[in-house]
C-alpha cells in the first residue's frame, strides 16, 4: 500500500541509515584474493537510487528492513577488517 501523506520520521530515518549502509564500499586490490577480509560490493548512483524508493514503500517492520540492518553489520566488519590489513 502506497502512502501519499508523505513519510514518516521513522521512514525518513531508515531510509537514510539504508542508503548509508548500502553505499559503503571497499575497495579490492590485488591482495584480496589472499585476505581474509570479504569483499564488499560497490552499488551505482542509480541503484542506490532505485533501492531507497524501493525501502521507502516496505511495510514498517519487514523482515527485508532487519535483513538490511544485518547487512550493514557485516558491510562494516568488512570495511573494518580491510582497513586493518
Amino acid at each position: 500500500m502506497r502512502r501519499t501523506g508523505g513519510c514518516s520520521r521513522r521512514r525518513g530515518i531508515a531510509l537514510a541509515i539504508a542508503m548509508t549502509w548500502l553505499s559503503g564500499c571497499v575497495a579490492a586490490g590485488s591482495e584480496a584474493a589472499h585476505s581474509a577480509c570479504p569483499p564488499a560490493r560497490s552499488y551505482s548512483p542509480e541503484f542506490l537510487a532505485r533501492a531507497a524508493a524501493e525501502v521507502v514503500e516496505l511495510p514498517s517492520g519487514s523482515a527485508v528492513e532487519t535483513m538490511l540492518a544485518d547487512y550493514s553489520v557485516l558491510r562494516a566488519q568488512a570495511r573494518i577488517c580491510a582497513d586493518g590489513r
